[in-house]
């Protein structure tokens, strides 16, 4: 098994298109790795670079201790995974897992005994007869992935395998490929755009935008503590609500206020959250104090329970529900306030309709606060 690590690569396309820049990671021996990011943005040409399926314009390259920028795709040890499965129609399963074999020279038997026990760990052993017309869309990713399993390669590399499945097959192949990990000890490096794939598979995840690494992280900081509003906004699922917004201190406490100016009686229509004493940061508060900022907040940080409108004292605000979508085990509600739109997530016995008026709290415990200006984190 191998560990792989990128310094300073860069990918430059003729008319000084560059896909990636300055690259850098080190991902461990049998570590789990996902590359996350909108399209175009540089995730499956990094994938393609450590494959040797795309030249490296700059850095370094390494599977192990080898340098490997001038080493052939062949000779690298690796196994891709591609989005379209990439499986020979004429050839039946059992041919398509050996191929790679075939062309080694490697001995029948053993070739017989690598591809039935792939075919064993994949549960595809009663298909091996079949050509891939004949398959789901479900077993030929099963194939594609036995034919990089009997390789036995020391890295696994995954292009958006899950992309062409329905919504269920997805699920139950995540959690397939996830122990499918941990059974083979192997690293694996993922690229996918799917955020959810990303926080339920990833030790670790790499969210790119325009080329660049934004953060690198696990899913539990990534979604809790964001770098910056990209990584917040596209880590999250409803997305987090961001509001423009402007900091203030009061009696030696920062508060955000939010909301609108009401034309017609001349009243401040505003809203505040006040900056919970154990979350305030004198050092990068201070410089934005009466400056504009974005207000953060994830939708299960709004709520509309009783109890804890209750106890609320600060964060409580009123809107209109516009949408209601019962997703069985939460509802998300889609509200309106004072023009600005906000998610939140709440109990599915919530008894909300559209139209109706309702009071919420914002959890100051959990906001956010980014510089309006460099988008970057102020307070997590």
């Amino acid at each position: 098994m191998a560990s792989v690590s990128l310094r300073e690569i860069y990918k430059k396309y003729a008319g000084g298109v560059i896909a990636v820049s300055d690259f850098n990671i080190e991902i461990k021996d049998k570590e789990f790795i996902i590359l996350v990011g909108p399209s175009g943005c540089g995730k499956s040409t990094t994938l393609r670079m450590i494959a040797g399926l795309e030249e490296i314009s700059e850095g370094e390259l390494y599977i192990g201790d080898r340098l490997v920028n001038d080493i052939a795709p062949k000779d690298r040890d690796i196994a891709m995974v591609f989005q379209n499965y990439a499986l020979y129609p004429h050839m039946t399963v059992f041919e398509n897992m050996a191929f790679g074999l075939k062309l080694r020279k490697v001995p029948k038997d053993e070739i017989a005994r690598k591809v039935e026990e792939a075919a064993r760990i994949l549960d595809i052993a009663h298909l091996l007869d079949r050509k891939p017309k004949a398959l789901s869309g479900g077993q030929r990713q099963r194939v594609a992935l036995g034919r990089a399993i009997v390789r036995e390669p020391q890295v696994f590399l995954l292009d958006e395998p899950l992309s062409n499945l329905d919504a269920k097959l997805r699920a139950q192949m995540r959690t397939e490929i996830s122990k499918l990990h941990k059974k083979l000890g192997t690293t694996f490096i993922y690229v996918t755009h799917d955020q959810t794939e990303a926080m339920t598979m990833g030790d670790r995840i790499v969210v790119m935008k325009d080329g660049y690494i934004q953060q690198i992280d696990t899913p539990t900081n990534l979604y809790q503590s964001p770098v910056n509003q990209f990584v917040a906004g596209f880590i999250g699922s409803p997305q987090m609500n961001f509001i423009d917004a402007k900091l203030l201190k009061q009696d030696g406490k920062y508060v955000v206020e939010f909301g609108s100016e009401d034309t017609k009686t001349t009243r401040g229509v505003k809203y505040q959250v006040a900056v919970p004493d154990s979350k305030a940061d004198s050092e990068a508060l201070e410089p934005l104090v009466d400056q504009e900022v974005i207000l953060g907040v994830r939708p299960e940080c709004i709520h509309d329970e009783p109890a804890f409108l209750a106890q609320a004292t600060t964060g409580k605000i009123n809107t209109t529900v516009e949408v209601t979508e019962m997703m069985g085990a939460e509802t998300y509600l889609y509200l309106n306030c004072e023009g600005i739109n906000l998610t939140a997530r709440v109990s599915p016995r919530s008894d909300v309709r559209p139209q109706d008026e309702i009071e919420v709290a914002i959890d100051p415990n959990r906001i956010h606060i980014f510089d309006k200006e460099t988008e970057k984190t102020v307070l997590n």
